[in-house]
């Protein structure tokens, strides 16, 4: 039927001698068409399938089967609830939740909000050990910059790599209370933090740069920082409120 398709359609129709398996063929050859992988996708539509589906729930709004609490097999009670269609941290000591994947390149987004004077933070690239998830992986910047201290230093506000590159000035934010959304692009080696639909942060995994920045950070002392090209998610447990939800991700699959 796909060899078929590729004459032009009027004179394979003609072959057919009823309206009905003219009709039956026209819709056969679209549908063989789009599953052709040698087909092309339209302009400026990307061709890799990663780019267009597999879409995975952290957390829908229900299910949490997709997380744990870090350093544990099964799920942090106590420490983080439901509340409507958000995953809520529990104001004290807490668990910090960690994706049960672990993923390379990937797209991921979800939607923050924090209580007054809140913090929090997603990272990324993480490796599960005995320390800290921070002691691994970089951290997007989850916070109140009107009242946490951390909101006067730009490098430690609202969208940062947290203690390492600034956001930029498209960077804004919704009133406290109300919902922000958040992006992390990781492919190729190149990084993106998104904050209400500006990109706010980009740098290179392995730029010297950002290699000089950690050098220069808290961070420099821990040989496992950033050393991961592949990791798990952590959504951070800091002890205040702070609410997640429509947490999703996909793997990115270079051209």
């Amino acid at each position: 039927m796909v060899a078929e398709c590729s004459r032009p359609i009027w004179r394979v129709v003609r072959r057919w001698l009823t309206a009905g398996a003219a009709v039956f063929l026209v819709a056969a050859c679209l549908d063989a068409r789009s599953s052709d992988p040698s087909v092309a996708a339209p302009t400026g539509q990307p061709t890799s399938s990663a780019l267009v589906d597999g879409w995975e729930d952290l957390f829908d709004g229900h299910s949490t089967d997709a997380l744990r609490g870090y350093g544990r097999s099964s799920w942090p009670t106590g420490h983080w609830v439901i509340d409507g269609d958000a995953l809520r941290a529990v104001p004290g000591p807490g668990t910090d939740l960690i994706s049960r994947d672990a993923y390379r390149d990937f797209e991921l987004e979800f939607e923050w909000r924090v209580s007054a004077g809140g913090n929090s933070g997603v990272m990324y690239r993480v490796a599960e050990t005995e320390e800290p998830p921070w002691t691994s992986g970089p951290e997007y910047q989850i916070l109140d910059d009107s009242v946490h201290r951390d909101g006067r230093v730009p490098a430690t506000s609202a969208g940062a790599l947290y203690d390492l590159i600034p956001p930029g000035p498209e960077k804004s934010l919704m009133p406290v209370g109300s919902f922000n959304s958040g992006r992390i692009v990781v492919r190729d080696g190149r990084v993106e933090h998104w904050l209400n639909g500006a990109m706010v942060v980009t740098y290179r995994w392995n730029e010297a740069d950002v290699r000089a920045r950690i050098a220069a950070s808290k961070f420099a002392e821990l040989g496992g920082f950033m050393a991961s090209d592949e990791g798990h998610i952590v959504l951070q447990h800091h002890g205040e409120e702070v609410w997640l939800r429509a947490v999703r991700i996909r793997r990115l699959v270079s051209p």
